[in-house]
């Protein structure tokens, strides 16, 4: 299990554009679709161990800040045809599995995540209304095996903080997960 922490992309960075297929659905998502609202975008995917270990308490999460107005996209940008447990077609069944409340968008080219400057799975993004990055980190500071609790506590943190139109929180912590599984010779040069 590679450990590779999230980039801290510089805050106050514009989102970058996306339009993406949702296999679940077969519609197109674009960041268009989220005009006027917070948005929290999630680079994360089927198999990695560390997705797989905040998962559930990160759908239900999202399920409660969604409610409140914050708006939730995951993309899974891993390489499928080396690792084909990340394909569209295990993505509609991890949708369905958990459930996901949110789009759950592929990234085939892998164009958005180096526009992200994503690097692991999960790394997290959280943008003000007007997509300018507010908060960019670590859900908590619990992984596999490390016997912490799953509460989602630094990510909750932020999108309240937000919410309530504070500054963005001073100390982030990079997220830590999988490296973001790149096709050959399509590693970004961001590491």
């Amino acid at each position: 299990m590679a450990r590779t922490p999230s980039t801290m992309l510089a805050l106050g960075t514009t989102a970058p554009d996306f339009s993406l297929p949702e296999p679940a659905t077969g519609k197109t998502v674009s960041l268009n679709n989220f005009q006027g609202q917070p948005l929290l975008v999630a680079f994360i995917c089927n198999h990695c161990p560390y997705v797989l270990h905040i998962q559930n308490v990160f759908a239900r999460f999202a399920e409660e800040y969604q409610a409140k107005g914050v708006a939730v996209v995951a993309i899974n940008a891993n390489d499928v045809a080396n690792y084909p447990d990340d394909s569209p077609e295990k993505m509609i069944q991890q949708v369905n599995d958990v459930p996901y409340t949110f789009p759950y968008l592929f990234d085939e080219s892998q164009q958005v995540a180096k526009a992200y400057q994503a690097a692991c799975t999960p790394d997290f993004f959280l943008f003000d209304a007007h997509h300018k990055l507010y908060y960019r980190g670590q859900f908590d500071g619990s992984r596999p095996r490390n016997d912490e609790p799953i509460t989602g506590q630094d990510m909750r943190d932020a999108v309240d903080s937000l919410l309530a139109g504070m500054a963005a929180p001073e100390n982030q912590v990079a997220s830590l997960g999988c490296n973001i599984k790149w096709k050959a010779g399509n590693a970004p040069r961001y590491f």
